[in-house]
């Protein structure tokens, strides 16, 4: 009985003076940003203009004022991860989620996504794309102050649930989604890309406090474009309503 009493004691004395954290689990980590680069690798996307897609993040990523958008949060983190959609049942998550909280952390993202291999789905399915960002969100160890899906494509979503629902369930969760509508020239064997996708994106796709959109008009456009979104995101400035936003040259 003796030794019982003198076990508990030094268990209790052992706790009374052990670290928080052996006493419970660590809190989540605070970030600024979550922030999700959801991809369209549909059909449509023909093997220029998805190397130009994925050439765009990376350089983005790679240039400075990225790194220093990151770095001018309250917090000084974000939260980013890349994944590519096409079908409703085709999501494929490239990058899964990375803490960046300066330019170094975002140029090793970008030199990991340099290096891994291009894989085309088939049909286009915006929904289904922003459905499986919206689980993506549940499955991180992070507390983000936003949460943010940047959904980037090139075509109207004709396959799957209704876009409009898809969206609408993500605002009423507290997520932003911006959009990127690509509508560069085609070859003329290709469907050609619809004339008021950036309309479409505007009044279907994107949704949530701050939310935006930009329209790419010429490949040549796009690494500009993308840069332009990915600042405003991390920084949450919000457009002009015209989105000529333009970032000054370093």
């Amino acid at each position: 009985m003796i030794f019982k009493v003198r076990y508990w004691g030094i268990a209790l004395l052992l706790l009374a003076f052990a670290p928080p954290a052996t006493l419970r689990a660590a809190s989540p980590m605070a970030v600024d940003l979550a922030l999700i680069l959801a991809v369209d690798a549909s059909m449509s996307v023909d093997e220029t203009e998805a190397t130009t897609q994925r050439a765009g993040y990376i350089h983005a990523l790679r240039d400075k004022r990225v790194g220093q958008a990151i770095r001018g949060g309250p917090i000084g983190r974000v939260a980013i991860s890349y994944m590519e959609w096409s079908s409703p049942y085709h999501q494929t998550v490239i990058i899964p989620w990375r803490i960046l909280s300066n330019e170094k952390d975002a140029q090793q993202l970008a030199d990991e996504l340099e290096k891994l291999k291009y894989t085309p789905g088939s049909t286009t399915s915006i929904s289904g794309g922003i459905d499986f960002a919206v689980k993506m969100f549940k499955s991180n160890e992070f507390e983000p102050q936003r949460r943010v899906i940047d959904v980037s494509g090139d075509g109207y979503s004709d396959f799957g649930r209704n876009v409009i629902e898809a969206r609408d369930e993500a605002v009423k969760a507290r997520i932003t989604i911006n959009g990127l509508a690509i509508m560069t020239p085609r070859p003329s064997w290709r469907q050609p890309t619809p004339p008021d996708l950036d309309t479409y994106y505007r009044d279907n796709v994107i949704g949530g406090p701050g939310s935006f959109y930009l329209a790419i008009k010429t490949l040549e456009d796009f690494t500009r474009a993308v840069l332009q979104k990915m600042v405003l995101e991390i920084s949450g400035i919000l457009p002009e309503p015209d989105n000529e936003f333009l970032l000054k040259k370093s």
